[in-house]
């Protein structure tokens, strides 16, 4: 584990990137999903070299905490449970600045359930890898700008951020939310194909009717 979170570091440095400043905005489109069971575990969590401390109940309610917040705000009715472990992470302690500046990461395995249809949606569990992004705070470390409970805060928000982001591409896949199973881009492209056209005959009514009048200006001036 502990290579396969060294590994993870340089494979997903773009997690780094992840947005999670989102949550006052609307939520993204998810069809009719609605969270049901949050289920965090963390039975083989292991710490990564050089990371300070941090216990699994810790952890445990941290994620928790960020599923929820992520997740609570989506509004459809049909009932879906994530069953998330936590793996491995790394808690950066105080570093050289600049130079050596450790980074924290978290790597997390998530399952998806289907409710109505008692069945998991992945048989094999996505596994995610978050990694601390740079900022003011962390481009000397955040071993030296973050208590462990603040690094724990970033990277279980960034990790409910991916979770979203995987579940948001497998909707629009394989319509793992939508009531009649159908890829949710494939329906998004057949409303934009129906949009065109019905702009496109708008446009043709009007030219008609423009048309019309002017004919009838036309007699009536003659």
């Amino acid at each position: 584990m502990l290579r396969r979170l060294a590994w993870g570091l340089v494979v997903a440095w773009v997690s780094a990137c992840t947005q999670v400043d989102d949550l006052d905005e609307a939520p993204v489109y998810l069809g009719n999903f609605h969270l049901g069971h949050n289920v965090v575990a963390a039975p083989n969590l292991q710490k990564g070299p050089l990371s300070r401390d941090a216990g699994k109940a810790d952890w445990i309610a941290a994620m928790t905490q960020a599923v929820d917040e992520r997740f609570s705000r989506q509004e459809g009715t049909r009932l879906y449970h994530l069953g998330i472990t936590l793996e491995g992470y790394v808690l950066a302690k105080a570093g050289i600045p600049v130079v050596a500046a450790p980074k924290s990461a978290l790597v997390l395995k998530v399952t998806a359930w289907d409710d109505a249809k008692k069945a998991r949606l992945n048989e094999t569990p996505e596994l995610i890898t978050v990694i601390e992004g740079l900022s003011g705070d962390t481009v000397v470390g955040s071993g030296l700008t973050r208590t462990a409970e603040e690094q724990m805060q970033v990277l279980t928000q960034k990790g409910a951020k991916l979770i979203e982001n995987w579940l948001v591409r497998q909707n629009n896949a394989e319509g793992w939310f939508e009531d009649d199973g159908r890829p949710a881009r494939t329906k998004a492209r057949a409303r934009a194909a129906e949009a065109r056209a019905a702009a496109s005959e708008e446009e043709r009514m009007q030219a008609a009717a423009k048309e019309a009048l002017e004919k009838a200006r036309t007699r009536t001036a003659e």
